[in-house]
């Protein structure tokens, strides 16, 4: 017996199907990470200027609050709570338990002043509040206050809807950067 023969009994397959298992492959993946760790998202409006611009290109990472609670200054992209099928994007201000006021364009968390380094300089902004955010909800802002549907107009944002964290600009590529 030749010795070449001996031990090879791996069937080579054709091209073809190998190409073709290697694009399921690809896009089984391709659908596991979209659906549970990051998604592109678009952004439609000015309302989280100068941070977010308008056009910008995002990712949004889906794991990070499975392993950790949300925290103040995250910008989150959440399910809007008056119509769950368009997604929104703004700024995590306050948790359940504390209160919110804003006044003389000045945001307060529980009576106490909370600098916001992130807002344009000079806005200026209706006073709001008090309001106190329920346990499980978030109250949300837009950093471009005075073009922004935010918790001011719709409330607070259960815990259910939020969508994951925004982490990266990727577009455009002049603007690429993570996300703060």
């Amino acid at each position: 017996m030749d010795s070449h023969q001996e031990g090879s009994s791996e069937i080579k397959k054709p091209f073809y199907r190998e190409i073709i298992e290697s694009v399921v492959i690809a896009v089984i993946l391709a659908v596991i990470i979209r659906l549970f760790i990051l998604e592109p998202f678009y952004i439609p409006s000015g309302s989280m200027e100068p941070t977010l611009q308008e056009n910008d290109r995002i990712i949004v990472s889906k794991l990070n609050y499975r392993f950790q609670e949300p925290k103040r200054g995250d910008i989150i992209v959440f399910k809007y709570p008056l119509d769950p099928k368009r997604n929104f994007v703004k700024r995590l201000i306050a948790v359940g338990g504390e209160t919110v006021s804003i006044k003389n364009s000045k945001l307060y968390i529980n009576n106490q002043l909370v600098a916001e380094d992130y807002l344009p300089q000079g806005l200026r902004f209706k006073d709001f509040g008090p309001v106190e955010v329920p346990a499980g909800s978030y109250f949300m802002l837009g950093d471009n206050r005075n073009n922004s549907e935010d918790s001011r107009f719709w409330g607070f944002l259960p815990e259910n809807l939020i969508v994951g964290k925004a982490v990266v600009i990727y577009w455009p590529l002049d603007r690429a950067t993570t996300v703060h």
